[in-house]
């Protein structure tokens, strides 16, 4: 089981959390996404998975659900 938790920037409300949990759930071995959203700020997203997930990966669903991956927290 791994758990890694990143920086997101421009989720402003309940709809961003979503689709940013929506793209993310997606990935192999993602079991649990939990978004603590900063409106107009980084939102952190803690992605549990069954094994250690790619950065580049969860860039590209990041940004898929309209979003910017600015780090690791």
């Amino acid at each position: 089981m791994s758990t890694a938790t990143y920086t997101v920037t421009g989720l402003t409300c309940g709809h961003c959390v979503s689709a940013v949990t929506e793209e993310l759930s997606q990935l192999d071995g993602v079991t649990a996404v939990d978004v603590d959203l900063v409106a107009d700020g980084e939102s952190r997203v803690t992605v549990a998975s069954t094994s250690e997930l790619s950065e580049p990966s969860v860039r590209e669903a990041v940004d898929e659900a309209g979003y910017t991956l600015t780090g690791t927290a």
